[in-house]
């Protein structure tokens, strides 16, 4: 059973590396931001991927997710021909919100540090 999961986590891992390349040098829509794949997950059976994007400019995050889930089947093809796979999943990007949410959480936690340095400082007198 953990051999299985290995193997599907190799296999995420190399389709990240080279949806990367792919988005890299072969897409070339305006539309789309300066993007990263963040993380690949592989279906057990090798049905489907859920590719996880994040962007550098939030306000185009949808249509870069939306550019990308139409190149979905282009950017397939180009796995099928880099990757030594029985059959290349289907491919549906989605945004990560993680990198957004982390900074948003920073900011509180320095926010709230902040306020409590004040409150000792005003203790303190």
């Amino acid at each position: 059973m953990s051999r299985e999961f290995s193997r599907t986590r190799r296999v995420a891992e190399q389709m990240q590396r080279e949806l990367a390349e792919l988005v890299r040098d072969e897409l070339q829509d305006p539309r789309l931001g300066m993007i990263t794949i963040s993380a690949v997950e592989v279906s057990r059976d090798f049905g489907h991927a859920k590719v996880y994007v994040t962007v550098l400019d939030d306000a185009r995050a949808q249509e870069s997710v939306a550019v990308l889930n139409h190149a979905a089947g282009f950017l397939r093809r180009g796995l099928g021909q880099r990757m030594v796979i029985r059959s290349v999943p289907q491919l549906h990007f989605h945004y990560d919100a993680s990198v957004e949410r982390g900074s948003r959480i920073s900011t509180l936690i320095d926010a709230a540090i902040a306020s409590d340095q004040v409150k000792a400082k005003d203790h303190d007198q």
